[in-house]
Parts: structure tokens; sequence; C-alpha cells
């Protein structure tokens, strides 16, 4: 059965839907002999796939991997980086670096810290990044200043951001000190640098911002001792589960 090159690749865990069209884009992917091009179909039974200059099938796929890591600030959500900077695939062991396909699922900015996903399943990066699903982000904020109720008000029911408003958000209030506020904030969205253009639109800049928890799965719990800066664990099997409800398409 025919389906689009990149899908295929995301499935057999040679990269995400992202990172393999990229591959497609820089002709590092092959179908029988031919250079690929973007939004090829192709029939994984009968067709041969290169990448690399190397044939990859389903039997290529790594076993899947899911890791929580707790990334520091100064760090990059990227494979690899131009510019020479550390990437969160730097900070595992060599064993998980190489040759397992593994990649972040979203982004944190460089200056953000906290939770993220690790994995090389490429369709489960696809559904958890894909703006049908609203998998509630949780993040522990710092602005400068202190905001007024009705500010978090404004806030929490949406604000104008590149002509669209953008979706309800919870913001709840923790402590203010020093002439600053930690907040709470839940996000069922993901745009560009988000908290921190909202914060500085409303004129309460963020100092730090720190995502504690991506659905359920989250850097501190009970079960869970707290997950050390730059540290990273394998996701329990509660934790896939919430992954296998709300994106019942991919299989563990």
């Amino acid at each position: 059965m025919e389906a689009r090159l990149q899908k295929i690749l995301a499935q057999w865990g040679i990269a995400s839907r992202r990172q393999a069209e990229e591959m497609i884009r820089q002709e590092r992917v092959w179908v029988n002999g031919v250079v690929a091009h973007l939004g090829q179909k192709v029939d994984p039974q009968t067709d041969e796939i290169a990448v690399d200059g190397k044939l990859v099938s389903p039997s290529s796929r790594p076993e899947p991997i899911y890791l929580l890591l707790n990334k520091p600030a100064g760090i990059v959500s990227t494979c690899d980086d131009p510019q020479g900077r550390t990437t969160v695939i730097d900070l595992l062991p060599e064993n998980l670096r190489k040759g397992q396909g593994i990649h972040p699922v979203g982004r944190l900015d460089a200056d953000s810290t906290g939770a993220l996903i690790l994995t090389n399943d490429g369709e489960l990066t696809y559904h958890l990044t894909h703006p049908s699903h609203s998998i509630p982000k949780t993040y522990e904020v710092v602005v400068k200043g202190i905001p007024t109720a009705a500010v978090l008000q404004e806030w929490s029911q949406g604000v104008v951001l590149d002509g669209k408003k953008t979706r309800p958000a919870g913001v709840r209030f923790i402590k203010s000190f020093a002439g600053q506020t930690r907040l709470e904030i839940v996000l069922k969205e993901g745009r560009n640098r988000q908290i921190r253009r909202i914060a500085k639109q409303l004129g309460y800049p963020v100092i730090t911002l720190h995502r504690t928890a991506i659905g359920t799965i989250q850097l501190h719990t009970s079960a869970t001792p707290g997950l050390e800066v730059g540290k990273y664990r394998h996701l329990q099997d509660f934790e896939l589960r919430f992954l296998k409800e709300v994106i019942p398409a991919v299989s563990y």
C-alpha cells in the first residue's frame, strides 16, 4: 500500500516526519535508484528506499526509545546546530546519540528549561506536534513586575499574536517577590516563543521559563524522584499509556 515517503521513514524510525522532509529536500533519500522528491508516494513492499546511500527497511528500525530530559538553559532543542552550540542530543550517552534516530519532540527555547520528550518514534513526534492535538503543557514562569488580576485574566482569555488570538490558557498567580512574580501557565498550543511574546506584550517580560510537565508526564512526582538538570530518564509505563490514550493511532 502506497504512502508518502516521509511518513514511511517516520514509521520506520529513520527520522521524524519533519526531519525526513528535510532529508528529501537535501537529496539524501533515493527510491529505486532515483533521487526522491517531496510528496512522493512509495510502496514499502516493492520499492527500495535508501538514505545516505544505505538501503533501509522496517527491519532497520531500532527499538523504540522514549525519554524525558530536564533541559538546561543554553542548550538548543535540535539534533545538530550549524552554529556549533550544544544540543539536547549531546547530553545523551554515546549509545543513544548514534544510530538510534533519537530527536526532540517539539522545542524549548535555548534560554528555557525543563521537560522535553526525546524519542526515535517519528510517528509519535508527528502526532504530538500536530496542531490538532492539544496536550496541555505546564510552565513555571517568573516575570518582571507584578501583573494585576485584570492582566492575568486577559492573558488567560487569549491575546492576539500575529493577527490571531491565542487559545485560552491557565494562568495562576503563585507569589511575588523582589519586584518579580512567579506564575503557573498551562498552554494547549505552542506558537513560537508564545509565553515570552505575550508577557512582553502585556508589559511583564519573562525572566525565567521552566516547563514542568507535558500532560501527565512530569519532571517531579511522588513516583519519580526529581530529575536533575541536564539528566534524562526513560518514560514509565503509565506515561506511555497516557501517550497512547491521547494519540490512539500510535502503537507501542
